[in-house]
């Protein structure tokens, strides 16, 4: 399958050595598909929703509300791909985007920061939640959230620090607040890196968090059930 990756930032360079950019991570969480890479953050799109099968949207340290040209375009390329009944994921940023893009609101959240592994509950059964899970384990790195669902959006899973962790939107688009590409050292030196601004007793628990599993094979298999429905 061909996904389209709406590329919404870079990974700071001194970490790409390690840990690759955005492309790098995405292909490694999902080998079977083939990546065309759109670096949106740099005014680059598709031409047509129709030049790819499904797209993917990246992580950002720029908020969805912020009125950049780029994002508003990026908005509007997501209506696109709704009306069109095209698939699309997104991913923390993509999730916060795909939710404003389509009547939602993303806020600052009033828990601050939620980083480390967190564990969200799964509110409604999916028929592409296979494995079917009661709750998920995902790496979280994000200071906004989506307050408010779309009109036409649900909120599949979900804790009391982040309600809104994986939505869904139609039968085509869904979305997740957390990081199921970043693995935990990249996660652990954000966490250090941004001390300052996250808290220190907040990174220590993130940091300790981290000796949790995480559902990324889980997600892995959402995702190809969901794309081939």
């Amino acid at each position: 399958m061909k996904i389209g990756l709406l590329i919404c930032d870079q990974v700071k360079e001194k970490y790409r050595s390690e840990f690759g950019d955005y492309p790098e991570m995405f292909t490694a969480l999902f080998p079977d598909y083939t990546f065309v890479n759109y670096r949106v953050y740099l005014g680059e799109f598709p031409e047509r929703v129709e030049d790819c099968s499904a797209y993917m949207a990246t992580g950002a340290t720029h908020s969805a509300y912020d009125d950049l040209e780029w994002i508003t375009k990026t908005k509007s390329f997501i209506r696109d791909i709704y009306k069109a009944n095209s698939y699309f994921i997104g991913f923390c940023f993509g999730h916060q985007l795909m939710a404003e893009a389509l009547g939602g609101k993303v806020e600052k959240a009033t828990v601050g920061w939620c980083v480390g592994v967190h564990r969200f509950k799964v509110f409604q059964q999916r028929d592409w939640m296979k494995p079917a899970l009661d709750a998920v384990n995902f790496l979280m790195m994000c200071q906004d959230q989506v307050v408010k669902l779309p009109a036409q959006g649900h909120s599949v899973a979900g804790n009391q620090d982040c309600p809104n962790a994986i939505m869904q939107i139609g039968d085509r688009m869904i979305s997740v607040q957390g990081h199921p590409e970043f693995v935990k050292a990249y996660n652990e030196k954000l966490m250090r890196d941004r001390i300052k601004r996250i808290g220190e007793d907040k990174v220590t628990r993130g940091i300790a968090s981290l000796e949790m599993e995480v559902d990324v094979p889980a997600f892995q298999n959402w995702v190809h059930e969901f794309l081939s429905s």
